[in-house]
């Protein structure tokens, strides 16, 4: 007798069993393809909570052994099977006790935590839901942006240009970035200015309406809680921008300060602009651009200052600033009208200042020698450790009056015992936490806090802290790649040379 036909169970169960092993099979090959491509980077990921816990929540490094930038060095390929097998049910299923899950999980970790008071962990893993978009999120992914979570936000990392072509391009023509993950806030009342001395290191008193100045947010004992730019609008309002990471600890530091302050009679209120967006034009066409969008003559607008004035048909926030070492200017622009106005920017340019990611302004900054909060300074380093003595102003040196006020101005005096260098390298680039020795290897330096391929330079180049007395330029050290020693210099920062635009 004929055996009966198949059913369907029969039929199906087997070829299900034989396509789930080989779709299992076939992530895992494909996770292994990259992991071989990136197994010396992962190799030089923080192996610690406290380490984990250290730096920006996307800092950004270069690997120019495959000419991809990503995270803390750790190829994107693996990210992206990491995804997918995060995702798959048979992965969680055949790995979840075996190192490849603990692998994957470290790797969430690492990323999406950033300094633990300045931001709540969040899962690198997030739903699209979990992350604030800004509004111009659609018109990113339309110009073919990738998007990356940071800082809780979902922000392009590049476009379809290169991060290096970016980088270039940001120096030769122009650049406009999105920064509106970034809070910006005024504080407002005829006691704003005393109110904000307390906190802060500039000489906020000297300055004159209509210009501003770095400053940074200190701590009791003198340690860095962020740094900001600050503008006098007028001598009853001050304007400031803080970093997206540290926003939740930066406005409760403000408002515990504030309530206190308001309790002994101080006239001081403020408003967040969650209603406005911040776009920032950077690069030498940056003025030639922007001036076709507005009546005002920006050659009389120097760096530093700030006006608010109609930009294509909007009341905008306009300070000549910026993150590259370029001239450039930071534009709030109500939110409503930001995609028109980055439209326009980019009409206007005639295609030559581009849509440009997180990941080109950390190679900007970086070469333009400028500190990422997080990883080149955080809350146990102190301003003047951090090569920002500039930023105290005299008669704040004099008189003190803000928060950590003796420890600095105790430093100031006798100097302090690390500070932040700027190191060109030979070898792979220097990531964060690599050691620094001295020149025959043996005895201790320091370490480097942000490093990777300069673009424009094309050389290594790197920040970090070492012992004073052996941080003048010129001094030669080694630096520990992967266990291997490779040869570096001090050099003076800028590494390559910032071009504001100040009066001549």
């Amino acid at each position: 007798m004929n055996p009966p036909p198949p059913t369907s169970t029969s039929f199906h169960q087997p070829n299900l069993h034989i396509f789930s092993l080989s779709f299992s099979f076939l992530l895992i090959f494909f996770l292994f393809i990259y992991l071989s491509t990136a197994l010396d980077y992962i190799l030089t990921l923080p192996k610690t909570k406290n380490d984990a816990l250290k730096g920006s929540p996307f800092p950004l490094s270069a690997l120019p052994s495959c000419g991809y930038w990503c995270p803390r060095g750790l190829s994107d390929s693996v990210l992206c099977s990491l995804l997918i097998l995060k995702f798959s049910g048979l992965f969680t299923q055949t790995m979840r006790g075996g190192g490849l899950w603990q692998l994957g999980q470290s790797i969430t970790r690492r990323l999406a935590q950033a300094d633990k008071k300045a931001v709540s962990a969040r899962r690198f893993f997030a739903s699209e839901a979990d992350l604030k978009k800004t509004v111009l999120y659609d018109f990113h992914v339309t110009n073919g942006a990738k998007m990356v979570p940071f800082a809780g936000w979902s922000m392009p990392i590049q476009y379809k240009d290169s991060i290096m072509d970016s980088t270039v391009n940001c120096r030769e023509n122009g650049s406009l970035f999105d920064v509106s993950h970034m809070c910006g806030l005024s504080l407002k009342g005829k006691d704003c200015v005393s109110f904000l001395e307390k906190l802060v290191i500039a000489d906020v008193a000297g300055l004159a309406p209509g210009t501003g100045t770095l400053t940074v947010f200190t701590n009791e004992k003198g340690g860095a809680i962020d740094d900001s730019v600050i503008t006098k609008v007028t001598d009853d309002h001050i304007y400031l921008v803080v970093n997206a990471g540290c926003r939740d600890k930066d406005l409760a530091h403000i408002e515990e300060h504030m309530k206190a302050f308001k309790a002994k009679g101080g006239d001081v209120s403020w408003h967040i602009y969650d209603e406005r967006s911040l776009l920032a034009l950077q690069g030498p066409l940056a003025a030639p651009v922007l001036q076709h969008l507005t009546k005002e003559d920006l050659s009389k607008l120097y760096f530093g200052e700030f006006r608010i004035l109609d930009i294509n048909g909007s009341t905008c926030f306009l300070t000549r600033t910026g993150y590259t070492g370029e001239d450039g200017f930071e534009i709030s622009v109500p939110s409503e009208n930001a995609v028109d106005l980055t439209k326009a920017i980019l009409e206007k340019s005639e295609g030559k200042v581009r849509l440009t990611g997180l990941g080109a302004r950390d190679s900007l900054r970086l070469e333009a020698g400028l500190c990422l909060y997080g990883n080149d300074m955080e809350q146990h380093i102190t301003p003047v450790e951090a090569g920002l003595t500039w930023a105290i102003g005299k008669r704040r040196r004099a008189e003190g009056g803000f928060l950590g006020a003796d420890t600095i101005l105790k430093q100031l005096e006798k100097g302090p015992s690390i500070r932040r260098v700027g190191i060109i390298s030979s070898g792979p680039p220097a990531r964060s936490h690599s050691e620094i020795k001295d020149e025959k290897g043996g005895a201790d330096l320091g370490e480097v806090t942000s490093g990777g391929f300069s673009p424009c330079l094309k050389k290594n180049i790197a920040m970090g802290y070492v012992k004073s007395g052996s941080h003048k330029a010129g001094t030669k050290l080694k630096i520990l790649i992967r266990g291997k020693a490779y040869d570096g210099v001090i050099t003076k920062m800028p590494f390559v040379p910032t071009k504001y635009y100040k009066p001549s």
